[in-house]
């Protein structure tokens, strides 16, 4: 059996004394700001307890899944019916046939922050690891608000749609969390026209949510503002959007009229109308960022439900995503332009999951800067890209054509609470990057410097770019958002 404390140590990550320094001095103690993630607001507010190590570390891991099924692994054992304890088990041993993948890394990262765990994963090691963390499961220091607290997880923003009631939310405010916890506006299902069964259904819960009925594009454009209001009312301060690309078509209000109109007849509009109406919408959306002073994040690039038969018998995120390799930056160009045209460009935040993109996307972001430090940002490796390599790739590319002492840094855009050492492997990423160059001297040996640029990059660009209100409590039904700092 080999002891854990050789592979994750203090140094982990850290080649040389002056990354070690960089991180121990600028990095390691940083609040986190989780700006985008999909943990549930529902297991915060009701501080879930976690049954076994099964649901607070495979429980909808997709990452997992994907290298079982590449091992051989039998889907009962990923999404099936086999027990958490099978499930478990069939996951030890993929481990060790993860050598290089990231999943390596976060494995046994994750086994010694939250349980204490040194003991590489295996099938000898399995049994005593799940008795050992289940029992530590079973005490107070791991539930869902435990877990905020011991990483310090000053802000989360979870991932919700305009129809969500935002309760639990409320309910999170009432219980005067030290971590706050604010909804993140993602309307992409109004974008999305093609099938129209399945628009109308949402349109129907966006009905129930806005308390309107929706006859009229007029009408859903206001239900989305109704929405949209609220959110900001529950402390949002940002939209998201996974796109597989920016659109971006000229389309007026009197065209998106006349294709709505259609799709909720039941008509499946042409390819080119439903893309004129998601670029209609899109640009809608915007301005309602703009007026209120959030953030845009756009996620583009994945080729999603890659696999019919997967899709078909077990739904979206469940493994079947890939990189796509569309064009990116032409229709990026017409949509930030057109905004910046109208006065009406909010801060945004371009993602991108492929990386022949990245210098791409890092100069289009260089394209609309001015007026406030960092307004368009580069964001950071993300989905397949959020490992050391990619990491690093996102970071060299933004370095060398922006401002990386303006980045707002990491974030962990996971379902799982079992995810916080991200921050941590990304900070320990960024310190040995900067630490090696300072030692080759292609940085200067000034540690205060670097070292400022380091705390920003993992905290405070964050605290400052985010418009996020001290709290979101309210009284007589309005929220109560003095802005922070």
């Amino acid at each position: 059996m080999q002891v854990m404390g050789r592979f994750i140590h203090d140094d982990f990550l850290l080649e040389n004394g002056t990354a070690r320094r960089l991180y121990q001095r600028h990095a390691e103690a940083q609040p986190i700001i989780d700006y985008h993630c999909h943990i549930s607001a529902k297991d915060i507010a009701e501080n879930r307890r976690f049954r076994d190590l099964f649901e607070i570390w495979l429980e909808g891991d997709h990452y997992k899944w994907r290298a079982m099924r590449a091992n051989g692994v039998d889907e009962r054992y990923c999404t099936g019916d086999a027990k958490p304890y099978e499930k478990f088990l069939a996951w030890s041993k993929t481990v060790p046939y993860t050598l290089r993948n990231p999943l390596y890394h976060w494995t046994h990262l994750e086994l010694v922050r939250y349980f204490g765990i040194e003991d590489l994963l295996n099938e000898e090691t399995a049994p005593r690891i799940w008795r050992e963390a289940n029992a530590q499961l079973a005490g107070d220091d791991l539930s869902a608000q435990s877990i905020l607290r011991k990483f310090n997880v000053e802000v989360v923003c979870s991932t919700d749609d305009p129809t969500d009631s935002l309760e639990h939310h409320q309910a999170i405010v009432d219980l005067g969390l030290a971590t706050r916890v604010f909804p993140t506006f993602r309307p992409d299902a109004a974008f999305r026209p093609e099938d129209p069964a399945e628009f109308n259904r949402w349109i129907a819960r966006l009905e129930r949510a806005a308390d309107v009925q929706i006859a009229r594009l007029a009408d859903l454009l206001n239900a989305l503002r109704a929405r949209h209001d609220a959110f900001h009312e529950m402390g949002c301060r940002a939209s998201d959007h996974g796109l597989d690309t920016c659109p971006a078509e000229a389309c007026t209000e009197h065209q998106a009229a006349k294709i709505f109109d259609h799709v909720r007849a039941g008509k499946a509009p042409s390819a080119e109308e439903a893309l004129r109406f998601a670029s209609f919408m899109l640009l809608y959306t915007a301005h309602l960022d703009a007026e209120k002073g959030w953030i845009k994040q756009l996620h583009l690039g994945a080729l999603r439900n890659a696999n019919p038969q997967g899709f078909r018998t077990l739904g979206r995120d469940t493994g079947f995503d890939s990189m796509g390799d569309w064009p990116q930056t032409s229709a990026l160009a017409r949509f930030m332009g057109r905004l910046a045209e109208e006065d009406a460009l909010p801060k945004m935040i371009l993602y991108n999951v492929n990386p022949s993109d990245n210098y791409a996307f890092a100069t289009m972001t260089g394209n609309f800067q001015g007026g406030t430090p960092g307004k368009i940002q580069f964001g950071t490796g993300w989905w397949f890209l959020d490992q050391k390599e990619g990491i690093e790739w996102q970071l060299n590319a933004l370095s060398n054509t922006g401002l990386l002492s303006r980045f707002v840094g990491m974030v962990t855009d996971s379902r799982s609470f079992m995810s916080y050492p991200r921050h941590e492997y990304f900070r320990r990423v960024l310190c040995n990057l900067l630490g090696s160059e300072m030692e080759r001297g292609l940085l200067p040996n000034d540690e205060a410097l670097v070292g400022k640029m380091v705390s920003d990059v993992c905290y405070g660009n964050a605290a400052m770019h985010f418009p996020f209100p001290e709290s979101a409590q309210k009284e007589n039904g309005v929220a109560l958002t003095g802005a922070r700092r």
